[in-house]
């Protein structure tokens, strides 16, 4: 189902005009490989970093891009990249270069161990730590003083964010105006079955790789806690949530993790005005998914699922702002929910 129109309780009218893809990357496929590999340039001011503390021994790294002279009274985007990703990704710097030009304070967070952080954490991170991101809501909110924030979230990042907005339940602090998510993992044991598909192997190889090498990093940092002896092959997502994630956080096993950190879970609990776009071709995160979820039975959420997209890819054959069109969506979406947009 793809809608293009929204009248929320507020009284926020949004129209999303259709993904007119590129014209060679009409392949889910094709479509995910060059949006993770175009080079793009950015054109956004030096960022600062910053430390967000999320538990006692745990923080995480963001590159912070402040408006000059509004400190207070411009609305904050914070964007959460997907697995295996960091905030120097194409995609979270191409919303902030557009929200930066929107008169956003934007927020590149860095997830647990991403970006070169293993030091700052001695977790592994998972799909179910929305609680990182509500720390990071709650001290842009109760410690700096904004008054508009926002979150927008890639695949992993989106299933994260979801899942916040989906544990505030209807006692959605004022301060939080609206969430994003561009083909969240909101059902992951589907998505790692759709990785085991041979088409899909390319993903998996990638995945596994970076999850490997990760964990080969804490086994130097922490030999006791994340051993590499008897771990046996991992070959799959599934494996590695198998015999590291799962046990690492207490899980019986990968399914259990699943079932226990998607969003699919606490979708219906949703009240924050929420944009959610998916493609239909996505080759690892099944359209199904997001049906089998009913997301397109809350009122709060808009949910836009064009034919063609790929994973996280929705490269259009319109040229300039337009070119990223997931991107230029969620920049639209915040700004018209924002003060400066009513």
């Amino acid at each position: 189902m793809c809608t293009s129109f929204v009248k929320y309780s507020l009284c926020v009218e949004f129209r999303i005009p259709p993904f007119e893809p590129h014209s060679l990357l009409k392949n889910g496929h094709v479509m995910t490989i060059v949006s993770a590999f175009v080079p793009r340039r950015f054109d956004i001011p030096p960022a600062e970093a910053r430390l967000f503390q999320v538990e006692p021994e745990s923080r995480l790294l963001a590159h912070c891009h402040w408006q000059p002279g509004k400190r207070k009274r411009a609305p904050v985007i914070v964007i959460v990249h997907g697995l295996e990703g960091s905030s120097d990704g194409n995609y979270v710097r191409g919303i902030a270069q557009k929200a930066f030009h929107r008169g956003f304070h934007v927020v590149r967070i860095n997830q647990r161990n991403c970006g070169g952080t293993e030091a700052l954490t001695p977790t592994l991170y998972n799909s179910g730590m929305s609680g990182d991101y509500r720390s990071v809501f709650e001290e842009l909110s109760n410690v700096d003083g904004f008054e508009q924030i926002f979150f927008a979230g890639y695949s992993m990042g989106g299933n994260l964010v979801t899942k916040m907005a989906g544990e505030f339940g209807a006692a959605v602090p004022k301060a939080l105006r609206g969430v994003c998510a561009v083909c969240p993992a909101l059902d992951l044991a589907a998505c790692a079955d759709a990785l085991e598909r041979v088409d899909n192997y390319v993903y998996q190889r990638r995945f596994v790789n970076g999850l490997m090498a990760r964990y080969e990093r804490k086994h130097k940092m922490l030999p006791e806690r994340y051993p590499i002896a008897g771990l046996g092959p991992v070959r799959t997502v599934r494996q590695f949530d198998d015999v590291i994630t799962a046990p690492q956080f207490g899980y019986h096993d990968a399914q259990d993790y699943y079932e226990n950190v998607g969003a699919k879970r606490v979708a219906a609990q949703i009240r924050v005005p929420m944009l959610l776009i998916t493609a239909q071709d996505d080759p690892f995160v099944p359209y199904a998914s997001f049906l089998a979820a009913k997301i397109n039975e809350n009122p709060a959420i808009q949910f836009v699922a064009p034919q063609r997209g790929g994973h996280c890819g929705f490269i259009s054959r319109h040229s300039g702002s337009e070119r990223f069109w997931a991107e230029q969506r969620i920049v639209e979406f915040c700004t018209k929910l924002s003060d400066n947009g009513a």
